[in-house]
């Protein structure tokens, strides 16, 4: 049995690559392995049927979301192989309207059939805090997209009137032309592709049957959403064309720089200056979380870098249960600006500590000082 190739590999682009780098990676291929230019070389069908099944995933939002986090797994048995070479592959259809060509194979070309179209997809980018992230946020957005017309129900006609069948495309939205054995379609040029002609044009949204408008919506981020997470609202994209459906909004979450923590997936890190006796003779020292703050136990004789555990102080677990610990580091802090007394007692200390060092060798002291 053979294993699909990673679909990225495939056409030659890195996994952050953009539409339109997909878009000329596929361009570039396609004609390169186009059987037209390839008759009779299975190889090169076969390539340019791995080529389009690539495109066709990774050039759709939702089917590319799903691609990067399950994989192949992730698109059933409906996206993919399963279409077959030429049985309404989108990628194989677009790679006309890439081109400029025309309806070569009698299918498909120089423009979109008439009828109903889905909306675009929508992004959105929103900035929260960490305390926001590891709680989690309801919020409010005001998101600019294209509603339906309501005087025209997006149709595009004046009240009381209705589009008509293109007269000239019969409503196809295609003009068909015969050139010696090839058959070749143009987008109509009197409907523009639609089908349908407007006589009478909607004053409200002058014939396009859609208006800018501004919507609130009410979006709820999960406790635990991280820098670079991408939550998708379904059918809150922009309205469709001629009763399409909507399109999706993908919110986009930035997380802010935290002033105290840096968060390394579910866990948090920190670090605490303590003072020179704290370090030296113990002691318990107040630190701050998520939550609050916590009391620490810093042990007899601890050294400055030294790392300790607060468990269960983390972020929550994205889509999981639990939370991560928060590290928190100690850093000593040499004293500075010290008053009569305290200069006193450090140069006693000073000379108990060389007092203790006469009374042992040389290479006693390197054994420490190297370890």
């Amino acid at each position: 049995m053979s294993t699909k190739r990673d679909y990225y590999e495939v056409l030659g682009v890195h996994r952050a690559a953009t539409e339109e780098e997909l878009k000329k990676a596929y361009r570039k291929l396609a004609i390169k392995y186009h059987p037209d230019k390839n008759q009779g070389d299975a190889e090169a069908e076969e390539r340019f049927k791995e080529l389009s099944e690539a495109y066709q995933v990774l050039s759709q939002t939702e089917l590319r979301l799903r691609y990067d986090r399950f994989g192949h797994a992730g698109l059933g048995a409906g996206a993919g192989a399963s279409a077959g070479f030429g049985q309404g592959f989108p990628a194989f259809e677009d790679l006309f309207d890439m081109f400029g060509f025309g309806d070569v194979f009698g299918g498909r070309a120089g423009g979109r059939r008439a009828g109903p179209r889905r909306g675009s997809d929508l992004r959105y980018d929103v900035d929260i805090t960490l305390e926001e992230a590891a709680r989690g946020l309801k919020t409010k957005i005001r998101v600019p997209r294209l509603e339906t017309c309501e005087t025209c129900n997006g149709s595009g006609a004046a009240e009381g009137s209705s589009p008509t069948r293109c007269s000239m495309c019969q409503g196809n939205g295609q003009v068909r032309y015969q050139q010696g054995f090839f058959s070749v379609a143009r987008t109509c040029s009197q409907c523009r592709g639609t089908g349908k002609v407007i006589r009478d044009v909607c004053r409200k949204c002058r014939g396009e049957g859609r208006l800018q408008r501004e919507k609130m919506l009410e979006i709820k981020m999960p406790a635990g959403v991280d820098n670079g997470s991408r939550l998708r609202i379904a059918g809150e994209g922009e309205a469709g064309e001629m009763g399409g459906p909507r399109g999706d909004l993908y919110v986009m979450v930035h997380v802010k720089e935290h002033d105290i923590f840096e968060r390394r997936d579910a866990n948090l890190y920190c670090a605490i200056p303590i003072s020179f006796t704290q370090a030296a003779l113990g002691a318990e020292i107040t630190v701050p979380t998520l939550d609050g703050e916590e009391r620490l136990r810093v042990g007899e004789g601890t050294q400055s870098g030294s790392v300790f555990r607060i468990k269960g102080k983390g972020m929550p677990v994205l889509g999981g249960r639990g939370r991560g610990d928060q590290y928190v580091a100690v850093n000593i802090i040499t004293p500075t600006n010290l008053s009569r007394e305290q200069r006193r007692l450090l140069e006693e200390l000073s000379k108990v500590e060389e007092s203790a060092d006469d009374d042992r060798g040389i290479m006693d002291k390197v054994k420490d000082i190297f370890g």
